[in-house]
């Protein structure tokens, strides 16, 4: 690298670590402001994009202060994903709470989405209302539910997946099957190698297609 790609690439840098630095919020006033202008935008149902465009940058500067905003629009279909999108980085327990309560109001595309986001949150006191929900019969949410369970992957959540597992209707089965190997893999990178095989185990004793129990039988040897 020449002297001079090695002053351009420093230059760089030290914009990165600046813009760091504001999306951190070192400078308080000016990202406040900013967040604030955004949630403005948000509750004046302005039109689609612009919409859009605060909740993509709440996503980066948004605290604790933009989630009764974006939790609000989690019930509407043309904006559920951006809310989502905004709230899943925030660092602050009231967006997993805000998510669990929208769990008991919505239905169809924006109640599939909130279980994503509780598992993108791995939130584990989320778990019970999951269970519950893992007994549905609707494909997408039985679907997202299994793996959101699985990313979670606590005690509870494995067993929930264990009983739905041996109770799932042939439809339904598989969905339940991905959730318990996604939760077998995470609890063997937690060092749980007992209850990860355990876990495969049962997914390869299942009625399942073939080549999921192999792959089953290949985690549980893994984890032994």
């Amino acid at each position: 690298m020449t002297p001079a790609e090695k002053k351009l690439a420093l230059a760089i840098a030290a914009v990165s670590v600046g813009a760091l630095k504001a999306n951190g919020q070192t400078v308080p006033p000016a990202t406040k402001d900013e967040e604030n202008k955004l949630i403005a935008v948000l509750k004046s149902k302005a039109p689609r994009k612009e919409m859009t465009d605060a909740c993509r940058q709440l996503s980066v500067i948004g605290t604790k202060d933009a989630v009764p905003v974006l939790a609000a629009l989690l019930a509407d279909e043309e904006h559920n994903h951006m809310a989502r999108y905004a709230l899943e980085p925030i660092a602050d327990g009231a967006v997993d709470e805000a998510l669990r309560d929208a769990l008991g109001k919505l239905k169809g595309r924006p109640l599939v989405g909130v279980i994503g986001s509780l598992g993108v949150r791995k939130d584990v006191q989320a778990v019970g209302p999951l269970t519950r929900l893992l007994q549905e019969n609707d494909p997408d949410v039985v679907k997202v539910t299994a793996m959101s369970l699985g990313r979670i992957a606590t005690a509870e959540a494995a067993k929930a997946l264990q009983a739905r597992l041996g109770t799932a209707p042939a439809a339904l089965r598989p969905f339940v099957a991905d959730g318990c190997m996604a939760c077998a893999e995470r609890l063997l990178a937690q060092g749980k190698k007992g209850e990860a095989a355990a876990l495969y185990a049962l997914v390869a004793k299942a009625d399942l297609l073939p080549h999921v129990r192999l792959g089953a039988e290949q985690g549980a040897a893994l984890a032994r």
